[in-house]
């Protein structure tokens, strides 16, 4: 679905894309799950989302969604040590997208969260949240039961995520866990209508 650029991207005179507000929903779900921002050469922003070379499919899927979204963009994939890979694009369009900033902090520090547009909006919706899966989130069984488990560190993009599924007619259970003797993570399961579930969001990896 093709629609008009937003006043906040229109903002930006260098934007090289047709704006497809439906694929962006998932990009920055991606993004928010395994995403990170730096300016390395310090002319142009990169988002570099990390993916477990274990799912090919949805690394050729991540590359796949961001050339689309930026057809003049190059977008490279890195292979590092431990069995995973960088996809990587620069574009100063991604901090106005995203809605966090190079240089301002951890995804934490800038309680970064669902845009509102997306979550006015049901496609947008299913979009961003499969993303959201396929990078922070897990199928499992429980004694013999399928189970959705989503993890994630920042705290309003968590309630984010449990707001979304409740939305969208479910029934998840958000619980707060320490992780070390400061830090909390935020656990989204989801243990009624997995298949369900499933079929709705349709994750790659799973």
């Amino acid at each position: 679905m093709w629609v008009q650029i937003p006043p906040w991207v229109q903002m930006n005179k260098k934007l090289p894309l047709s704006f497809d507000k439906s694929l962006l929903s998932y990009v920055i779900g991606i993004a928010l799950g395994d995403g990170n921002l730096s300016n390395p050469n310090g002319r142009a922003t990169r988002l570099r989302v990390t993916c477990d070379l274990k799912y090919p499919k949805l690394i050729n899927k991540i590359q796949r969604s961001i050339a689309t979204l930026l057809p003049n963009n190059k977008v490279s994939i890195v292979t590092r040590q431990g069995n995973y890979v960088d996809i990587s694009c620069y574009s100063n369009f991604w901090e106005s997208a995203l809605g966090w900033r190079v240089g301002k902090g951890s995804k934490i520090v800038q309680k970064v969260s669902v845009p509102n547009w997306v979550k006015k909006n049901t496609e947008f919706k299913i979009n961003c949240l499969r993303g959201l899966i396929e990078t922070d989130g897990s199928i499992y069984k429980d004694r013999g039961y399928k189970m959705m488990m989503f993890v994630n560190a920042a705290r309003k993009l968590a309630y984010d995520v449990y707001e979304i599924i409740k939305s969208l007619k479910f029934e998840p259970h958000i619980y707060k866990v320490k992780n070390g003797r400061k830090s909390l993570v935020y656990r989204i399961r989801l243990s009624k209508d997995v298949e369900r579930f499933l079929e709705l969001i349709q994750p790659e990896k799973f």
